[in-house]
């Protein structure tokens, strides 16, 4: 890719994962990606795991803090110039299987604080950036979940923030249109990562029993998230649902 031409990223959680698979396929489709994450070390795994070639910023950086993510849409002004993709993606499944009743305060906030309010402090940031920058435009992808349509048992938080994931789409593609900025949401099901080797073991289906579900690769996600960042500003993906084909999705319940 031409220097003139390369495109600018942001990955958060970009350590691991669906951030990490996503991170490798723009780096080696010729894109520039900051990588962003709460801790140093993975992000330069990521790095390392991108090659030589690859044009790649590490920021550690707290989502749910400010001031971080800030520092963070600062330093790849600094390096780049500009921002012509976030993809929103940092976020927490929070206590798992603690009937609704038993949740504390304190773990529904660290949900909401990463899910949600990090996920708006980065849109913001990265929206701001996207207007103000010649030429004007660029996209935001946020991350939702099949969780954004039904839930899980005892998923309250996790659920709550991912419904509100889409509320927070909605609103970045009507406040951006005059901007040329672009928003759509990915919403995915069982991609074998970190956060879902539960599934391959068994997990609480919503007749109460245990079930091992299906899971499909990260690099099908990353997939579409290339397919919908290189779309240009003109077209947009909304919204896309990549699930593992047999996961009790249609017909949860």
């Amino acid at each position: 890719m031409d220097e003139r031409t390369k495109k600018i990223a942001v990955v958060t959680g970009a350590g691991s994962g669906i951030g990490r698979s996503v991170a490798l396929t723009l780096a080696a489709a010729g894109w520039s990606v900051a990588l962003a994450g709460r801790r140093a070390e993975p992000l330069e795994d990521t790095a390392a795991a991108a090659g030589p070639g690859a044009d790649v910023l590490c920021v550690p950086a707290d989502v749910s803090d400010p001031a971080d993510v800030t520092r963070l849409f600062e330093s790849v002004r600094a390096r780049y110039g500009r921002l012509d993709l976030l993809f929103n993606n940092a976020g927490t499944f929070g206590p798992g299987g603690v009937p609704l009743e038993d949740i504390t305060y304190e773990a529904w906030r660290s949900v909401v604080d990463v899910n949600l309010t990090g996920a708006f402090l980065c849109a913001q940031a990265a929206f701001r950036q996207m207007k103000e920058q010649d030429p004007q435009g660029g996209r935001i992808i946020n991350n939702g979940s099949i969780s954004a349509h039904v839930p899980r048992p005892n998923s309250i938080a996790y659920t709550a923030t991912k419904h509100a994931m889409t509320g927070l789409t909605k609103s970045l593609s009507l406040d951006g249109r005059p901007h040329k900025i672009a928003c759509g949401q990915i919403d995915i099901g069982n991609a074998a990562t970190e956060m879902t080797e539960r599934m391959q073991t068994g997990i609480l289906q919503a007749n109460g029993q245990l079930a091992v579900e299906p899971v499909m690769d990260a690099a099908d996600v990353a997939r579409t998230v290339l397919h919908m960042a290189e779309l240009p500003l003109e077209a947009n993906v909304q919204f896309a649902t990549v699930m593992a084909t047999s996961m009790p999705y249609i017909g949860r319940g």
